[in-house]
């Protein structure tokens, strides 16, 4: 399949969704969207596949509900065998196009890389990763050596105000209400 749209090298993306099997004889694409309602994964555009070593760029031409799932046309992709490439691929985005959030508000991106540190100033380790649970979020916290307790990863709940006392951006700081014993 020849690429059709814009390539890019930049890796600075972001994963919002994946590319089901094929729907139809004239390249439509069922759509598996990770973002909080599905159907907001249409309102970022341009959509970005690496193939390869490089991202290509696409766009939505059309998209509609299809039972429980979504299915999305892509421009220059009108035959199924064309689209059938593009199976399992994951749909990225560039950051740049997600909204603006209040200064109260943070994406989970903004957080990874932050050290966190204890109100009484233990230092706990930097947040590697999120994870989204039933009741709330949860930072995933690796030291860089194991601590005084033996541990090199904690879990802590993302609850404002009880556990999360202060997010400071400019000093990638993270100050939580947290016993390191636990």
């Amino acid at each position: 399949m020849s690429m059709k749209g814009k390539e890019t090298m930049s890796d600075d993306k972001i994963v919002v969704g994946k590319f089901g099997a094929t729907y139809g004889i004239r390249g439509w694409l069922k759509v598996f969207s990770y973002t909080d309602n599905a159907e907001s994964i249409f309102d970022y555009s341009p959509w970005f596949i690496k193939q390869g070593e490089k991202w290509v760029e696409y766009k939505a031409e059309s998209w509609k509900r299809h039972n429980k799932g979504l299915v999305v046309k892509l421009e220059g992709l009108d035959v199924r065998e064309d689209a059938q490439l593009m199976t399992n691929f994951e749909i990225s985005i560039d950051p740049a196009v997600l909204p603006e959030l209040p200064s109260d508000e943070f994406y989970w991106r903004d957080l990874i890389g932050m050290h966190v540190v204890t109100d009484k100033g233990y230092d706990l380790g930097v947040v590697t990763d999120m994870l989204e649970t039933g009741s709330n979020d949860v930072l995933v916290i690796k030291a860089n050596l194991k601590d005084a307790f033996g541990q090199k990863e904690r879990l802590i709940p993302f609850l404002e105000e009880q556990v999360i006392k202060n997010i400071d951006r400019e000093a990638q700081r993270i100050e939580v209400d947290w016993d390191p014993g636990f």
